[in-house]
């Protein structure tokens, strides 16, 4: 319900991650009222729920379960606010990665985390801009034309287990699951902060939902 007088309230979930300030400041670019927090209640009460995130998977886990996020952010997706995850933020919500055996994800989604295979020629960790082909339609892709480039820093990458909810992908060494979206969660492994206008298209498509 959007409150009067008010755009709506998008929570930044703070775990101690490394791209937090440009996702804020991004928000801040399309005039959204902006909370970073680990607060229980403030995730709970927000429009939206923004999950960012660079770095090494365990690590984040571990953060995410130090802070007693996991079950937060469970009921926030139960609850169906649009939540979206952001590089490493798309990973965590995934069952699983390559760059930490052992380590469970948040497994809201079905699939897992594999590291960019070795190719001659290619650098790792992937860092650029690469353009994107879309195998099905995405809210978040609204008026974003299919060649469109994003920027991507990541060494490990998706591979979703139910590829209807793939709605954008790239190749790297390989092919590389960009974006998903099932029901209220969102998630793209490139980072629409840094990727220019079409990276704002992509953030105002999702404050929009």
């Amino acid at each position: 319900m959007r409150r009067k007088g008010h755009e709506h309230m998008i929570a930044i979930i703070d775990y101690d991650a490394g791209n937090i300030k440009s996702v804020e400041k991004a928000m801040h670019l399309l005039g959204q009222e902006v909370v970073v927090t680990r607060d229980r209640d403030s995730i709970l009460k927000a429009d939206k729920v923004i999950l960012p995130g660079v770095g090494a998977f365990g690590d984040a886990m571990s953060k995410i379960r130090q802070y007693n996020l996991e079950e937060v952010i469970h009921e926030v997706v139960k609850k169906g606010t649009p939540f979206l995850g952001i590089c490493l933020g798309l990973q965590l919500l995934f069952e699983r990665s390559d760059e930490t055996p052992g380590v469970e994800g948040l497994g809201i989604l079905k699939g897992e985390i594999l590291r960019i295979p070795d190719q001659p020629g290619l650098k790792i960790p992937h860092m650029g801009w690469n353009s994107l082909k879309y195998p099905n339609e995405g809210r978040l892709f609204r008026g974003i034309p299919e060649d469109s480039y994003v920027y991507f820093v990541h060494s490990y990458y998706l591979k979703a287990e139910d590829e209807s909810i793939v709605t954008a992908t790239t190749e790297y060494s390989t092919l590389i699951h960009a974006s998903v979206e099932s029901g209220n969660v969102f998630a793209c492994q490139f980072h629409p902060e840094k990727s220019s206008d079409v990276g704002i298209q992509i953030l105002k498509n999702f404050v929009e939902l």
